[in-house]
C-alpha cells in the first residue's frame, strides 16, 4: 500500500510538477523570447480542464512501472531520469519538433546563449529534412579551429552514436561544457562520403551577433550581419548603421544568411528600427491574434538589400519578411527555412525548462511563414566554387539604382 502511494505520488509529480513549472514561467521562444507575464488563472484553468481523466492515464502509468519493479532484468533509471523521459514521452506524442524538453544543464546554456556567451565550442545545430544534426562553426570558435566545417553532419559524440530518435537537447547538451584545461569533446562527422574524427576544447563562447563594415567593392554600399539575435542586438545595429550613416552610404545590404534566429523582442525592435516603428508581425494563438508593434529607432531612409538563404530561420525570417513586406526590401538568395511558429520556454522548479509551441506569426501582409519560407526577390543558386554569388547581386543591384 505505502508502495502503491509512492507511486501515485511519483506519477503527481510527474504531471503537477510541469503544471507548477508553468506558474513560474519565464516566457521565451526557441529563438523567440517574448517578455510578457502569463495569466495564471487561465493557465491553471486550461490544465485543469486538460487533466479531467487524468487518474485512468495514472492507472496505466501504475501498472506499467509495478511490472517494471517485479519483472525488469536491469537497473531502472533514477527517480529525475525517469522523470525527464515521462516528460519526454508525453511532449513527443505531439509529433511537434518544436516543442521539447530541456534538462537543467542545458536549460542554463540556453540561457547564457540568449544573453551572448556560454561554456561550449560553438557551433549552431540544426537537423535537417532526414532528422540528422547539421553542424555550423561560429567563426574563429574552437569548432572551427579544431576543422568543423558548415554543413558537416554530427553522427557521434565521444563515441555515442545518434540516430533518429535522439533529442536535440541531448545533443546540444554534449556540446556545452565547463572551460577548464583539457576538457573538451569528440565528434565524429560525416563529409561527403568521409568519416571524420575531432576533439574540440570547451571555451567561453561570445556568440557573435553584429558584424559591419563599408564594402571595399564600393564605398557607398555599408554591409551589415546579424549572426544571431540576443539582448545585445539592437544596440549593436544602432550603432553599426550610426556609424555606416556617417560614413555617407548610399544603400544597406542586410546580411540573414545562415541566422538560426534568436529573441522575438529584439527582432522586432530591429524590424522597428529600419522600418520606422510600425506593425511588425501578427502572432496567432488558440485565444486569438494581436499585432506586433516597434517603436521608432534609427531612420534608414536608403535602398536595402537582404540577403536571405535556407539557413534565415526564424526571428530572420520574421525580419525578412517585415523588410520585404513594409520596407520594400529586395530579398537576394535561396528560399527561407521556414520556422513560423513561437515557442514559449516555461522554467520548471528544478531549472529544467519545457519548449512549447504557442504561437504561429504572420507576415505584416499576413503571409505564412510557417514550413513555407520566403520566397526571394532575386533567386540565386550558390556557387559551387564558395564564391560569394549573394553579395555580388546585391552589389550590382544597388548600383544599377546609383547609375
Amino acid at each position: 500500500m505505502n508502495n502503491h502511494r509512492k507511486k501515485r505520488e511519483y506519477l503527481r509529480s510527474i504531471l503537477f510538477g510541469v503544471v507548477g513549472g508553468l506558474a513560474l514561467a519565464i516566457v521565451f521562444s526557441a529563438g523567440f523570447v517574448i517578455r510578457d507575464l502569463l495569466d495564471m488563472p487561465s493557465v491553471f484553468a486550461s490544465t485543469s480542464a486538460s487533466n479531467e481523466n487524468s487518474e485512468s492515464g495514472y492507472a496505466l502509468l501504475l501498472e506499467v512501472q509495478g511490472l517494471l519493479d517485479n519483472h525488469y532484468l536491469r537497473e531502472q533509471p533514477s527517480y529525475t531520469q525517469r522523470q525527464y523521459d515521462a516528460i519526454r514521452g508525453l511532449l513527443g506524442g505531439l509529433n511537434d519538433r518544436s516543442t521539447f524538453f530541456i534538462e537543467p544543464p542545458v536549460a542554463r546554456s540556453e540561457s547564457d546563449a540568449l544573453a551572448g556567451t556560454y561554456g561550449g565550442i560553438g557551433v549552431n545545430v540544426q537537423r535537417n529534412v532526414a532528422g540528422e544534426f547539421v553542424l555550423y562553426p561560429f567563426d574563429d570558435s574552437p569548432a572551427e579551429e579544431a576543422g568543423v566545417s558548415a554543413g558537416d553532419v554530427l553522427i557521434a559524440v565521444n563515441g555515442e552514436a545518434l540516430n533518429l530518435s535522439t533529442q536535440s537537447d541531448i545533443v546540444d547538451q554534449m556540446l556545452r561544457g565547463e572551460v577548464r584545461d583539457d576538457n573538451g569533446v569528440e565528434l565524429t562527422l560525416r563529409r561527403d562520403d568521409e568519416e571524420i574524427v575531432l576533439f574540440v576544447p570547451f571555451d567561453v563562447i561570445n556568440i557573435p551577433s553584429v558584424q559591419w563594415r563599408v564594402l571595399e567593392q564600393d564605398e557607398r554600399l555599408g554591409y551589415v550581419q546579424i549572426i544571431r539575435f540576443t539582448s545585445r542586438t539592437p544596440s549593436e545595429i544602432e550603432e553599426a548603421l550610426t556609424d555606416l550613416i556617417a560614413e555617407d552610404i548610399a544603400g544597406v545590404i542586410l546580411d540573414l544568411r545562415d541566422n538560426f534566429g534568436g529573441l522575438l523582442q529584439e527582432a522586432v525592435e530591429i524590424a522597428g528600427i529600419f522600418l520606422d516603428g510600425g506593425i511588425v508581425l501578427y502572432e496567432v494563438r488558440n485565444t486569438g491574434e494581436r499585432e506586433f508593434e516597434a517603436e521608432q529607432g534609427v531612420t534608414v531612409d536608403l535602398p536595402l538589400i537582404v540577403l536571405v538563404n535556407r539557413g534565415t530561420a526564424s526571428a530572420s525570417e520574421l525580419l525578412a519578411g517585415a523588410l520585404q513586406d513594409r520596407g520594400g526590401a529586395v530579398l537576394i538568395g535561396q528560399n527561407t527555412f521556414g520556422k513560423g511558429t513561437i515557442q514559449q520556454i516555461f522554467q520548471l522548479s528544478d531549472s529544467s525548462s519545457v519548449h512549447v509551441t504557442s504561437a504561429e506569426w504572420l507576415t505584416p501582409n499576413r503571409n505564412q511563414i510557417d514550413g513555407i519560407g520566403l520566397e526571394p526577390d532575386i533567386a540565386m543558386i550558390p556557387d559551387e566554387d564558395g564564391r560569394d554569388v549573394e553579395i555580388e547581386e546585391a552589389i550590382r543591384y544597388l548600383q544599377g539604382l546609383f547609375e
